[in-house]
Parts: structure tokens; C-alpha cells; sequence
């Protein structure tokens, strides 16, 4: 397979260096052809080279990564964001299915990146991009999307749609609104992780649930719960407590 041509844009001279060199040294499906520590030069060049992948960071001086790609216009290549911390934007990165690295950048969790990248490049950028630019610009509401990777795609789902999620292996199944269920290439501990701040809670290892979502909750040793679809999940002993709490907040 013919190497994914990759940009990498960040403002700092050693962050530049050590990404590049990792990618170098242990990415072999990436080559770089060129980089950029101001965004004026990476529109340029990213119009010159047309790649295949953008390495960007978020936070640069004059001009946000988010801003450069406004200026930028069109563009059809993936996108990997990078940020030197726990940056404001990394949740709605997160439920926008771009990925992104967290400085100083781990070689394992570039090559898992450079691994998804190689599996197929998504015709999807923009959308993710529209959902990105949303989820920034709004208050965290379950009016906001989630991009689901599916065997064929990605599907692009309504937060309040989705009633409850069951870990299946390294896969998850979603069970929405409509009847539906999706099984999807993420594991319940990334949807934890995203969906928190929409009031999702897990409340069996198994099983993370919509707390929105809930018709009656039945007492027991640790008690079980009725979705809004008639699905009936037990709570964990260890988790009984402090679901109860999320549920009169």
C-alpha cells in the first residue's frame, strides 16, 4: 500500500521535531512532506502538497488550529488534532469521531492513530467538522450528535436517541429510541468517557445507560432499572449509591 502523505502544523519547534521523528522512526505508513509552524504557511503548503492526513495542533498563536481550517476552505484529507493538555474542545472531538493526541505525544497511541488512519480514509471529514464546529458552539444538550463508527461508516446519531449501550467484547451496542441497535468498533469505557457529560452513567460493567432515559428504577441488593423501551438492566451492588444520587440531581 502507497504511504499516506501527511502535513504536520504546530507552532512549537520541538513538538514539530518529535512528531515528525516518531512518525519517521515508527510509522512507516505515514510520509511526511512538509511542515509548518505557522498556519498562514500550512494553508499554503496543504494546497501545494494535497495530503492525505493533517497533523494539527489546536492552540497556536494568531490563528486556532479550528481557524485555520475555516480560512482554508475546502479540503477532503483526515484530520488528527494534537493539544498540549486537556484541552476545552477534546469532548467534542471525542463524539465527532476525529481523533487526536495528547502532547507529549505516546508512540503506541500514534501508531493505534496511524492504524485507523491506514484502515480506510473517511469520506466523512466534513460532516465531522459540521458536528465538530456544533458541539463547540453550543452548551453540552442531548440535541447534540454523536459519529458512530460502524462496519461500513459512520453514522451520525442524536445523543437523546440512544437509551442505552452494552459492552459486547471489544465492540458496543447501542440501543436507540427507534427500535434500532447499532454495534460499533468502540468500547463502552470511550463511550463513558464521552458521554458523561450528557448524563450517562454506568451502572453495571456491562452497561452504560442514559439516565435521561429511565421509566422506573425497582429497589434490590443493588436494583434494576426499566428503560424507556421495556429493557430492564441490574445496577452493580458497588454502584448502587451513587446512581441513586445522579438520579434526584
Amino acid at each position: 500500500m502507497e504511504s499516506l502523505k501527511a502535513i504536520l502544523v504546530d507552532d512549537e519547534l520541538s513538538s514539530l521535531q518529535n512528531l515528525r521523528q516518531k512518525l519517521e522512526e515508527f510509522c512507516p505508513d505515514i510520509f511526511v512532506t512538509a511542515t509548518a509552524q505557522k498556519p498562514e504557511d500550512a494553508i499554503l503548503l496543504i494546497r501545494e502538497h494535497k495530503p492525505d492526513v493533517l497533523f494539527l495542533d489546536i492552540e497556536m498563536p494568531r490563528m486556532n488550529g479550528f481557524r485555520m481550517l475555516d480560512e482554508l476552505g475546502e479540503y477532503d484529507f483526515e484530520i488528527v488534532f494534537t493539544t498540549a493538555y486537556n484541552h476545552y474542545a477534546v469532548e467534542a472531538i471525542r463524539i465527532s469521531a476525529f481523533d487526536y493526541l495528547t502532547k507529549p505525544i505516546a508512540i503506541k497511541d500514534l501508531q493505534l492513530a496511524v492504524e485507523r488512519l491506514v484502515k480506510g480514509k473517511s469520506i466523512h471529514t466534513k460532516q465531522k467538522m459540521d458536528l465538530l464546529k456544533n458541539s463547540l458552539g453550543n452548551a453540552k444538550s442531548q440535541e447534540d450528535k454523536i459519529a458512530l463508527p460502524t462496519s461500513d461508516g459512520l453514522e451520525f446519531i442524536p445523543i437523546k436517541q440512544i437509551l442505552h449501550i452494552e459492552s459486547s467484547s471489544n465492540y458496543s451496542r447501542l440501543f436507540l429510541a427507534d427500535g434500532k441497535n447499532l454495534l460499533v468498533t468502540k468500547l463502552l469505557g470511550d463511550f463513558e468517557a464521552m458521554l458523561a457529560p450528557y448524563r450517562f452513567f454506568r451502572i453495571h460493567h456491562s452497561h452504560l445507560i442514559n439516565l435521561n432515559c429511565i421509566r422506573k428504577y425497582i429497589r434490590g441488593e443493588g436494583g434494576q432499572v426499566i428503560m424507556q423501551n421495556g429493557d430492564v438492566i441490574d445496577v452493580s451492588r458497588r454502584k448502587k449509591d451513587e446512581f441513586l444520587k445522579l438520579l434526584v440531581n
